[in-house]
């Protein structure tokens, strides 16, 4: 039965990973929450893991679930699952876009998908300083007017880490061609998380 709940569960974010990235983590939020996989907590430190990875955040987090619910077999079908959708849908695309890339329509729609990701990106960020940056709530309680402000508290070392980072981030693409590599970043907050937190 778990066999076949984490292939359904990662097929289904697999057919609808549209944006891929960072727009993908809600709907594997709903998909392992729903289920029971991983609690809020987990899928933040899951992010930060799967970019410190190679390879996607969704392959990364289907293979953990995976490995993590049901051994190696878990960790393939999970795997193969979120995969595969976009497999077969690029192997299709690839035959039809050429002929259709100039169709206004389909400028239409990929127009439209735009503003979508960037919005869930958002959502998304939003989520996580809610979950590392406030105590006494969830990240998805941030936003809800029944949540009492009283209840909420700042987490002052989450804030002013996350702050500094940002700003080395932004920072550094004034200063540097490229600007600072996601490695390095990775690399920074990890040492700084152990002089802060140790």
């Amino acid at each position: 039965m778990i066999y076949l709940e984490l292939f359904l569960g990662f097929l289904k974010v697999g057919f609808f990973a549209f944006g891929g990235g960072y727009a993908v983590i809600p709907l594997i939020r709903d998909v392992v929450i729903s289920h029971g996989w991983l609690d809020d907590e987990m899928i933040s430190y899951m992010v930060a893991l799967s970019e410190s990875t190679p390879g996607p955040i969704m392959v990364n987090m289907a293979t953990y679930v995976g490995a993590s619910q049901a051994g190696i077999t878990g960790a393939i079908l999970a795997t193969s699952a979120v995969v595969l959708p976009s497999f077969f849908i690029i192997l299709l695309l690839a035959t039809l876009f050429r002929k259709v890339e100039n169709n206004r329509y389909v400028k239409v729609i990929l127009g439209g998908l735009k503003p979508c990701m960037i919005g869930i990106i958002l959502a998304t960020g939003i989520m996580f300083i809610g979950k590392n940056c406030l105590e006494g709530t969830t990240a998805f309680q941030v936003n809800r007017l029944n949540t009492a402000l009283s209840d909420i508290q700042m987490n002052h070392k989450n804030i002013a880490l996350t702050v500094f980072l940002a700003v080395c981030y932004f920072g550094s693409a004034r200063m540097i061609k490229k600007g600072m590599s996601p490695i390095q970043l990775i690399a920074a907050s990890a040492i700084l998380g152990m002089l802060f937190f140790a």
